[in-house]
């Protein structure tokens, strides 16, 4: 069996959104410049909406394939330009040499964008060999350790009015959501007010959920290390299970100091690539919780890789949510000591699996592992309206 096509396509359909109520996005890097931090998130309009997405597909001569997406632009971009003419002709069962030729083919191809291409292929790789082996995944990769893993419920868009988001919390932890994370919306640009409100989210949702359920919180890389550890020391009383990227996660020494003179867990891991990368994180004690994207950061290869590593320092590896299947299936195969849960992104959850059936979705707070060949991902040919080749 051989690789026959790299097939890049883009799906278009009408989407109806959950009703969601106002939210607010979270601080980013360029909210140090007032033009940039003045943005809010625009609500999308109400009623059925024209929405697309592209995906990924690896052929074979044999008529299988292999499935991922939905991806963004710019990966499409480095799988048509690099990844597609290296591919064609080879084996596609042959995942790990294959992971290692495309990490080896472009002279910056072990970080970034390069790796954004890379990661969706390898993920098609393994639904293909799901599929030629008739087992998911996570039965490849050593699995199942647990029927359903845990779901957290990231809040990435809901409003962060005190009063709001704990009626909000109550709900979602009656929902059966183990844990929650909740972005902040204010860094080094809003001075000592947003300082205040940001220490006001974390006291009222603490209040609104109890002493000990699993709280933590996001701030994307929109602070630095004097402003993180200022709000380190304001936030400590409030007992968070991490806090997240608070600075770019190639600043492993600001990481380690801070997280040396913390009481509060970090967490990085979302814009990190290869095991390599997480390494010097490890190696450092810079952080408390690992969370790689195998969407971005070398697929299912490289994610399994880097649970073993981090595992060795028991640093749980918990991947950053973008999309779901891919981590979910690593989940699955994994120690729950080493994976524990999965992110589950409310309000972006249900778009990015808008041409989707089966949809996942946790179920008490857990997703329920596939019991479909590969990865489970099936385009209902229902919600879409037409495919368009890239």
């Amino acid at each position: 069996m051989k690789i026959s096509e790299v097939l890049l396509f883009r799906v278009r359909g009408t989407w109806q959104p959950p009703d969601y109520p106002p939210g607010n996005r979270q601080s980013q890097a360029l909210d140090v410049y007032p033009e940039f931090n003045a943005r809010s998130w625009a609500q999308g309009p109400e009623g059925p909406q024209s929405i697309s997405e592209i995906y990924v597909e690896v052929q074979t001569d044999a008529g299988l394939s292999g499935l991922f997406g939905p991806i963004d632009d710019y990966q499409a971009y480095i799988i048509r330009t690099f990844l597609r003419p290296f591919l064609l002709g080879r084996d596609p069962l042959a995942t790990e040499l294959l992971y290692d030729q495309m990490i080896r083919l472009h002279r910056h191809g072990r970080s970034g964008m390069f790796m954004t291409g890379v990661s969706p292929v390898d993920c098609a790789l393994w639904d293909l060999k799901g599929k030629a082996l008739e087992q998911p995944v996570y039965r490849l990769l050593g699995g199942p350790t647990r029927p359903a893993v845990p779901a957290y419920a990231s809040m990435l868009g809901y409003s962060i009015e005190p009063k709001e988001a704990a009626e909000v919390a109550q709900e979602v932890k009656a929902q059966g959501f183990q844990a929650q994370k909740w972005f902040f919306r204010y860094g080094p640009g809003d001075g000592t007010a947003g300082k205040t409100q940001n220490v006001a989210l974390a006291r009222t949702l603490r209040e609104a959920l109890g002493p000990f359920y699993p709280l933590m919180f996001d701030a994307f890389m929109g602070w630095d290390a004097r402003y993180t550890a200022e709000m380190v020391r304001a936030l400590a009383p409030y007992n968070l299970t991490w806090l997240e990227e608070p600075l770019p996660p190639e600043r492993v020494g600001a990481f380690r100091r801070l997280n040396a003179a913390s009481e509060v867990p970090l967490a990085t891991g979302e814009h990190v690539y290869t095991r390599w990368q997480v390494k010097e994180l490890l190696m450092a004690d810079a952080v408390d919780v690992i969370q790689t994207d195998p969407d971005w950061t070398g697929g299912v290869t490289e994610l399994v890789k880097i649970c073993t590593l981090a595992s060795a320092f028991e640093v749980p590896v918990i991947a950053h949510g973008h999309s779901l299947l891919a981590a979910l299936h690593v989940a699955g195969a994994q120690s729950p000591n080493t994976v524990p849960y999965v992110e589950y992104l409310i309000r972006h959850q249900a778009r990015k699996q808008a041409f989707h059936r089966p949809v996942y979705t946790p179920e008490h707070g857990s997703v329920v592992l596939p019991d479909l060949p590969g990865l489970g991902l099936v385009l209902d040919e229902g919600t879409s309206e037409r495919r368009e080749p890239l």
